[in-house]
C-alpha cells in the first residue's frame, strides 16, 4: 500500500532537553515525530530530522542528521548557553525549524586532577578552595599513587601542607612503592617539608618497599649533593635512628662509607653510630672503606675504633 502525504511536515514544537553535564547536553523529539508521521499517514516512510546550533557569532551549524529520536550533543564547554533548533523532513520537503532551545551545561565537577594540578601549582588558595567543596579528598592519589601532600613535600610547599593536613591528609601515607611524604621531601632535598613534618609527627620508622627508612634517603641525598649532611644532621637532631638498616641490612654509615663521604661518616661517628654493625653479607662499614680502599675514611674509622676500644672480628 503507498503511503499518502498532506505536504511537508508542519513546524515541530522545539526540542525538549534532557540529560545535561558539564559536557553534554541531550536533547529529544519522539512526541513531536510521533505527531508528525500521524498527521502525514507517512506508513513506513521516515521522518528526517536536522538539529542546529548556534554559535558564538550568531550562525547556525548542523550538529545532527537522521531518524532518530534523540540526541546527545558531546564536548560542551562548562557553564556555558547553547541554543538549538530542528527541523522535520519527507518526501515532500522540510518543515520551518523549530523555536529555539536555550541550556546551559552545568560546572565541571572537581576531581583529583584538579586538587593536584593546584598543588604541583603552589596555588594555596586554590587548593583550599578545592578542598573546602567537599568533593575532594584530602588523600586522593595520581596514577603513581602519590597523594597531594606527597606532592608538595617533593615540591617544598609547606604552606600548602598545611592545608592539606587541615584538611585531612594523612601525613604517614605510603605510595606505591612504600614512600611517605618525609621520604619524598628527604630525597628532594627540601629542609623546610622536612621541618613542617616533623613537627606534624610524621614517623622517621616507616620503610618503603625496600626497606629504606627517610633517614637512609637522607644519606643517599648527601651523598648526591657532594656530603652535603643538613638533611642528616636535621634528622638526628630529630630523633632519627643512625643504625636503621636498609633491605640490605646497610646502615647510614656504610653509605656514608661506599659514596667515600668523610664529612658524613664524621658526623655520624660523632652522634654514636654502631661501627661494629655488618650488613646481609657479613661486612662492616671499617671492612667496606678497607675493601675500597678509601684511606682517609678508613683511618678515621680506626681512629674512632682505637678510641673507643673497639675491634672488628
Amino acid at each position: 500500500m503507498s503511503a499518502f502525504y498532506y505536504g511537508a511536515p508542519e513546524r515541530p514544537p522545539p526540542p525538549i532537553v534532557g540529560k545535561v553535564t558539564h559536557h553534554n547536553i541531550e536533547l529529544y523529539w519522539e512526541d513531536a515525530l510521533n505527531d508528525a508521521c500521524d498527521n502525514n499517514l507517512c506508513g513506513d516512510e521516515r521522518v528526517r530530522v536536522a538539529v542546529q546550533e548556534e554559535d558564538k557569532q550568531g550562525e547556525w551549524g548542523t550538529v545532527y542528521v537522521g531518524y532518530a529520536k534523540r540526541h546527545s550533543i558531546e564536548g560542551l564547554e562548562p557553564q556555558t548557553l547553547y541554543r538549538y533548533r530542528i527541523r522535520f523532513q519527507n518526501d515532500e520537503g522540510n518543515s520551518e525549524w523549530s523555536q529555539v532551545t536555550s541550556v546551559s551545561t552545568t560546572k565541571e565537577p572537581l576531581t583529583g586532577i584538579h586538587l593536584h594540578r593546584a598543588v604541583l601549582l603552589n596555588d594555596v588558595m586554590g587548593v583550599e578552595r578545592i578542598l573546602e567543596t567537599g568533593e575532594v579528598n584530602a588523600e586522593v592519589t595520581d596514577k603513581y599513587g602519590f597523594t597531594p601532600l606527597m606532592q608538595a613535600a617533593q615540591k617544598g610547599y609547606p604552606e600548602v601542607m598545611e592545608v592539606l593536613i587541615k584538611h585531612g591528609a594523612d601525613v604517614d601515607t605510603q605510595n606505591d612503592s612504600g614512600k611517605t611524604a618525609l621520604m619524598l621531601a628527604t630525597f628532594a632535598g627540601k629542609l623546610k617539608s622536612i621541618e613542617f613534618l616533623r613537627e606534624c609527627h610524621a614517623k622517621y620508622d616507616v620503610r618503603d618497599k625496600g626497606g629504606s627508612t627517610a633517614f637512609h634517603w637522607a644519606i643517599f641525598v648527601a651523598a648526591a649533593v657532594n656530603g652535603n649532611a643538613d638533611i642528616a644532621r636535621l634528622l638526628i637532631k630529630n630523633g632519627a635512628d643512625v643504625d636503621a638498616c636498609d633491605g640490605d641490612g646497610k646502615t647510614a654509615l656504610m653509605i656514608a662509607v661506599i659514596n667515600g663521604h668523610q664529612n658524613l661518616v664524621e658526623l655520624l661517628l660523632k652522634h654514636e653510630a654502631n661501627i661494629k654493625v655488618k650488613n646481609a653479607f657479613g661486612k662492616s662499614a671499617y671492612e667496606m672503606a678497607q675493601s675500597m680502599e678509601k684511606r682517609r675514611i678508613t683511618k678515621t674509622l680506626e681512629d674512632h675504633m682505637e678510641k673507643l676500644g673497639i675491634t672488628i672480628n
